[in-house]
């Protein structure tokens, strides 16, 4: 090889070592997790259901192929997703469903449910609930509402929503959304409000199908936050 050329062996190389990134659930699940805003290490730790140690191994792995950033508030640090993680990340599940018959599977099953909603435009959905048609439920947990959510969603957590059913109008269609099309929380929600007598559907859309049409989330300033 001239000397002179680049060594594209180093390339495919760094690419590798991005690969081994995201070569485990558990990495892949942090950065699920992370596409819905930044947490601190031992609530990543629940969230995958791993220990402290283990989910700060994960990390590190994580952020030495630039997946990752952190800062640090006080004695507790905070990851977030790299930019143009989150777009990447979208397109890398939509292509394990295009490609991997279980999730092909999966995705249908969820597709075909009665409790989903029939594939709508998001921006018309947005003018039926400024119309006051539509209750747009969020039941994520605060912290990821608060990060970005659906402009005009309400946020009731799915672990709140027995003790809040009053707060949600009688007789009005309920649209329930959480973190995207395999996130069962909206699901859950659902079942609990049709047990209650509402009218309620699950979107299977979350906050990162919203912005890949290009659309902007609300988010809550720091200084309100509780």
């Amino acid at each position: 090889m001239n000397p002179t050329e680049p060594d594209t062996e180093f390339f495919f190389e760094q690419m590798a070592f991005l690969g081994h990134a995201l070569g485990t659930d558990r990495r892949l699940k942090i950065i699920d997790v992370l596409s819905q805003g930044e947490r601190p290490v031992d609530a990543l730790a629940h969230e995958i259901s791993t220990s402290l140690a283990n989910t700060s191994q994960h990390l590190r792995i994580l952020r030495q192929a630039r997946l990752v950033e952190s800062r640090k508030e006080a004695q507790r640090v905070y990851y977030r997703l790299a930019e143009g993680v989150p777009d990447f990340w979208l397109r890398f599940r939509n292509l394990a469903a295009q490609r991997l018959a279980e999730m092909r599977e999966m995705s249908r099953s969820f597709a075909e449910a009665r409790d989903t909603l029939e594939p709508v435009d998001l921006r018309e959905l947005l003018v039926r609930v400024s119309a006051g048609e539509v209750v747009l439920l969020d039941v994520r947990p605060e912290s990821e509402y608060r990060a970005g959510h659906i402009p005009g969603a309400l946020s009731i957590p799915l672990e709140e929503l027995q003790a809040r059913l009053a707060e949600l109008p009688e007789g009005c269609e309920v649209a329930a959304y959480c973190r995207g099309p395999y996130c069962v929380m909206s699901k859950q929600a659902v079942e609990l409000l049709c047990q209650h007598g509402f009218n309620a559907r699950r979107m299977k859309e979350g906050v990162l199908e919203w912005q890949a049409q290009g659309l902007s989330l609300g988010v809550v300033p720091a200084d309100s936050r509780r």
